[in-house]
């Protein structure tokens, strides 16, 4: 059932001892899976209240009240941010709505942060190496998933697998992800505290710092990589550089190489999620828009080559037996024309090799420069809404980096078919989303890859990402991306800096 903003203050109210409400606004939050409003009370301090549309967004929030009652005031003290508390619930049948104290800072879309000022991503890098470096044990004592990098990799194996059963998984994106799941030198991370839903739309902003980091549903040990996902979908590489480069100087543990590959894997792979995800829930619409991303995304990467994912190169495509048989042939008819003198060097030798050309094309996406996978230049959206990695589903669209021309003169002396990924071609970029135990419930697709921001990769192509988003799910991706859908039809898009309504007291 729809509760309007004003239903929800009188919520708050029950659900917190003397709160008077005098002024409520709608608050941005995951369309899909909550309806939440920002409030005023007597006193002038502010509220945020979050009310589940269904029994698993529910089990969200009693997960999230988990996670927030095991930050510790030592704890919330080493962060450099502030963590949100909860003030108070309120049963109503199977659901439960959420009150929380309200912390300085509004969200902001992509486009909003990367021109919000050169504080900003150092301070979004900051706040993801605190997260990082939380303490594992906060994890354990709440029961929360605990993954190996080895089990976190076979899990998405699993998921690919029910992905695939699907039907509607283009092939060319089956073998890439595989490819690249199975390359175990990409899976050699120490697994560390994550959040697990990290985008734009849970990094509350104030004065140029994350003041806030919220929606912390989603909790586990895994991959520091899911958290980076978002970042795919942004059209500035500049931004993500300096965000990955703040993190890696307030991480207290080593950063590994291939971070940012895995990233791009999560926010690509969120469009698989996000196909599962409708399926189950029997939404053709959801579907629709996750198979339409995906033959986008199938489509930038024959064109482009993708973001790289893998380490090393991906195998040639079989040559089917019957075009190997034609190839001495096919060689002869040509030598004929050619003339007698030169068909004897021009022929194929017999059981000759005819697969040179379909070598050549190999190891586009498969460049072996670690870093390069955060880099790249003018990213080519995917187009589609984003997604971000958490749930499956998401906020943003996938963004693709292209892969830069080599000058006229530089064709000739391109690497040579066979070579080690290293010295193969670059490629471009693209994104994917954590295991299916890992991801429950998602974001609504909007602006990016299964996320929900602005356009762009699809403008966000976002899993706001990740995805990317989001996730899937933020602004590289797929041609342009549809508006936000996950902010609420009444209030502002920033609590803090609109003036929230009065309310009618008599």
């Amino acid at each position: 059932m729809r509760k309007t903003p004003l239903e929800l203050a009188a919520i708050a109210s029950a659900a917190v001892p003397g709160l008077t409400p005098t002024g409520v606004a709608g608050l941005p939050d995951d369309a899909a899976d909550f309806q939440s409003a920002v409030l005023t009370d007597s006193a002038g301090k502010r509220w945020r209240v979050r009310s589940p549309k269904h029994a698993e967004a529910s089990m969200r929030l009693e997960t999230e009240l988990l996670v927030l009652r095991a930050f510790s005031p030592a704890i919330r003290a080493e962060l450099p941010f502030q963590v949100p508390t909860v003030a108070g619930t309120v049963q109503q049948t199977e659901l439960r709505t959420f009150v929380y104290n309200h912390v300085p800072g509004s969200t902001l879309g992509l486009e909003a942060l990367v021109a919000s000022g050169a504080s900003v991503p150092v301070s979004i890098g900051r706040a993801t190496a605190g997260i990082h470096d939380l303490p594992p044990s906060m994890v354990d004592a709440a029961d929360l998933p605990s993954y190996t990098a080895d089990q976190f990799r076979q899990r998405k194996l699993n998921e690919l697998d029910q992905a695939a059963t699907t039907g509607k998984i283009p092939p060319a994106l089956l073998r890439r992800w595989e490819h690249a799941l199975e390359d175990v030198a990409l899976w050699k991370f120490n697994p560390c505290v994550v959040h697990g839903d990290l985008h734009e739309d849970n990094l509350l902003v104030h004065d140029g710092s994350v003041s806030s980091v919220t929606g912390w549903t989603d909790l586990r040990i895994g991959d520091p990589a899911d958290d980076f996902a978002w970042l795919v979908a942004v059209h500035e590489q500049s931004f993500a550089d300096v965000v990955l480069e703040s993190y890696r100087k307030y991480r207290k543990d080593p950063v590994d190489p291939h971070l940012m590959r895995r990233a791009a894997l999560a926010a690509e792979f969120a469009l698989a999620q996000w196909l599962v995800r409708g399926l189950a829930a029997d939404d053709q619409a959801m579907v629709d828009e996750a198979v339409e991303m995906l033959n986008e995304l199938e489509s930038d990467v024959a064109e482009h080559g993708g973001q790289p994912i893998s380490v090393t190169a991906p195998p040639p495509p079989a040559v089917p037996p019957t075009i190997l048989a034609a190839a001495p042939q096919i060689a002869e008819a040509s030598a004929g024309t050619a003339g007698a003198a030169s068909a004897a060097p021009a022929a194929i030798p017999e059981g000759g090799n005819s697969t040179g050309a379909a070598k050549d094309r190999v190891g586009e996406s498969g460049s072996a420069n670690e870093d390069s996978a955060a880099e790249g230049g003018t990213p080519a959206t995917v187009g589609g809404p984003r997604v971000h990695l958490s749930n499956g589903a998401g906020h943003g669209k996938v963004t693709l980096l292209p892969v830069e021309e080599p000058a006229a003169d530089a064709v000739a002396s391109s690497a040579p078919t066979g070579l080690p990924a290293s010295q193969g071609p670059a490629g471009h970029a693209p994104v994917a989303a954590p295991p299916a135990d890992v991801a429950s419930a998602g974001h609504a697709p909007s602006g990016h890859t299964p996320s929900g921001q602005e356009s762009g990769a699809p403008e966000s192509n976002s899993p706001e990402n990740g995805a990317s988003e989001n996730n899937s799910p933020e602004n590289n991706g797929p041609a342009a991306s549809p508006d936000r859908e996950d902010a609420p039809e009444t209030g502002p898009a920033s609590a803090d800096t609109t003036a929230l309504p009065v309310i009618n007291q008599q």
